[in-house]
């Protein structure tokens, strides 16, 4: 099942309505499940609710074979938790989604590094959906985790400089 989700904030019908029209095209042969918060359209190819609790989310995301969403960063944590492939359309200023283009900057950072697909708008969101099934984001590193991965090279590389010293003497 692919989840589709627009967060809790504000609606998207941009994102509602291209997932919609391509579910209608009959082109994905999996079933898709939405959370379509205040967005006033309402899909007629797949069945969706408006909104859900924090625990029934999660086991939506972790439920799917793929994710696709806005730019939202509590979803895109969500899906790298349980390393899932997702899509994002970003919300844009232009269209009065947003105060400025901040998911669109997300959305290419974290497409630029492995971690999801990102469409630019919605004929790319079309052709990119193919892409969800074969599709594997990289495994991301927490901050901490890169930290200690970081403070551990160092040690050991001094250990190793102590080592060559004493072996010299």
């Amino acid at each position: 099942m692919i989840f589709l989700t627009v967060g809790t904030q504000f609606p998207f019908d941009r994102l509602v309505t291209a997932v919609d029209r391509i579910a209608g095209e009959k082109i994905i042969d999996e079933e898709i499940f939405a959370q379509i918060g205040e967005s006033s359209y309402i899909p007629k190819n797949f069945k969706a609710i408006k909104k859900m609790d924090a625990e029934l989310f999660e086991r939506f995301i972790r439920n799917s074979t793929a994710i696709i969403s806005h730019s939202g960063m509590g979803t895109i944590e969500n899906a790298l938790k349980y390393e899932k492939p997702m899509l994002v359309l970003p919300r844009l200023k232009k269209f009065g989604e947003v105060v400025n283009d901040h998911q669109l900057a997300i959305a290419k950072r974290f497409e630029d590094n492995g971690y999801l697909l990102a469409a630019c708008d919605e004929k790319d969101l079309r052709a990119k959906i193919f892409d969800l099934k074969t599709f594997t984001p990289q495994k991301r590193i927490s901050t901490s985790e890169a930290i200690i991965q970081r403070i551990s090279k160092f040690l050991n590389s001094i250990n190793k400089e102590i080592y060559d010293y004493s072996a010299r003497k």
